[in-house]
């Protein structure tokens, strides 16, 4: 929709292809209904990819760019004080698709839904676009816009990378992001539902490939949360390697090694005479109790007088360093985004044109692009779109 607008404001005739029934279905499922559109923080570390080739997109329209865009179509838009988050202002994501169709009916735009795209083929003089029902279409340029494979039932089935393959660009394996994470534990079940502040950081072969800190939600076969969500991309490369990336998680990430092991300590002291499950309540929620003392090898009902320097070691490592091997994560029917795509290196980053096919660009998640939670994918969404759309309808 933005490289469509951007195109039409250059005085080109566009029409958009597609394949659901309505424009912008995942659209107004982005921020959990509310459309986080954007990010104040726009450092490129929150981005995947050829940190090149993204930020020569970024410096031809920037985040500052596209709120003023979205200004002059209509939206009014606040933003969170601490994350950052760009919403609109009604916090609906409707708001943004009402916006951003009003804007496409205004320049006139054609949107062609339950359109199939089969194959695109590149003549001499132009493209032809054949359609599942057997039209064929005409076009002087292409914009591939399909998204990547994530959320299928949203529109991006992975079909954009069939397209690019047909016209013989190379695809960097995707594999889901943004998406929760799992795992092979027995506690899982006791655990689903419990939603807790923690530390956690993903590990493997040794070392540590990302820490986050925020709210985690234990579903009945892993973790979900945006810390989770943010060491999917992770877990998938490390898989891929063959490596086994292990989760530490730290359930008291406030609080010093010291001052815990004297917690512990005095509250092994105060409950002397009772159970040590009852040492720990109020220091963690009452589900996870039974768990640590598993993971610590502590009977539940071991009085507290008898527990050693040792066992309090292992319970206060099972409180602040508790090791989860994971096995993957979750489908594509639950991931947000797509790691991987279509190689930059086949892309001119200047004007997001096909190093391959002349006439043909690229714009958004069908790329080797990712971003983190919090906006950051559909600020590439906007700036990759505008680019496109610009260049696409350049035709001096």
């Amino acid at each position: 929709m933005m490289a469509a607008i951007t195109a039409a404001e250059q005085g080109a005739n566009i029409q958009i292809l597609e394949r659901l029934p309505r424009v912008g279905k995942k659209l107004l499922a982005t921020g959990n209904g509310h459309c986080n559109l954007s990010n104040l923080n726009s450092e490129m570390n929150h981005y995947h990819g050829n940190p090149d080739f993204i930020q020569l997109i970024f410096s031809q329209f920037d985040r500052n760019d596209t709120l003023e865009l979205f200004e002059n179509m209509g939206l009014s838009w606040i933003a969170e004080s601490d994350f950052g988050r760009v919403f609109p202002r009604s916090m609906q994501a409707s708001s943004v698709l009402d916006i951003l169709r009003n804007a496409m009916a205004q320049r006139g735009i054609t949107e062609n839904c339950d359109a199939t795209v089969q194959r695109i083929e590149r003549t001499k003089h132009d493209f032809l676009i054949k359609l599942g029902g057997g039209d064929t279409l005409q076009a002087d340029r292409v914009i591939l816009a399909a998204g990547g494979r994530a959320s299928p039932n949203m529109g991006s089935n992975g079909s954009g990378f069939t397209l690019a393959e047909q016209l013989g660009h190379s695809i960097r394996t995707p594999s889901p992001a943004i998406v929760q994470l799992i795992w092979d534990e027995p506690f899982s079940k006791s655990l689903k539902g419990l939603k807790i502040q923690a530390s956690i950081s993903l590990k493997s072969d040794g070392n540590e490939l990302r820490s986050e800190i925020g709210e985690i939600h234990f579903m009945e076969d892993g973790l979900s949360g945006i810390p989770a969500l943010q060491m999917a991309r992770l877990v998938n490369e490390s898989l891929e390697k063959e490596q086994i990336p292990v989760l530490h998680i730290n359930l008291l990430p406030d609080l010093q090694s010291d001052d815990i092991h004297k917690q512990l300590m005095d509250r092994m002291d105060h409950f002397k005479n009772q159970p040590v499950q009852e040492s720990l309540i109020s220091l963690v929620h009452k589900r996870l109790i039974p768990v640590l003392l598993k993971e610590a090898r502590i009977p539940c009902d071991t009085i507290c007088s008898q527990l050693n320097e040792s066992p309090v070691k292992s319970l206060m490592d099972a409180l602040i360093c508790w090791k989860i091997p994971v096995t993957g994560t979750r489908s594509w029917s639950s991931a947000q985004v797509t790691a991987g795509g279509i190689v930059t290196d086949e892309v001119y980053p200047s004007t997001l044109e096909s190093k391959l096919v002349p006439g043909l660009y690229f714009a958004g998640e069908i790329m080797d692009v990712d971003g983190d939670c919090g906006g950051y994918n559909l600020q590439w969404a906007w700036s990759s779109g505008w680019v496109a759309g610009k260049s696409a309808a350049d035709i001096s």
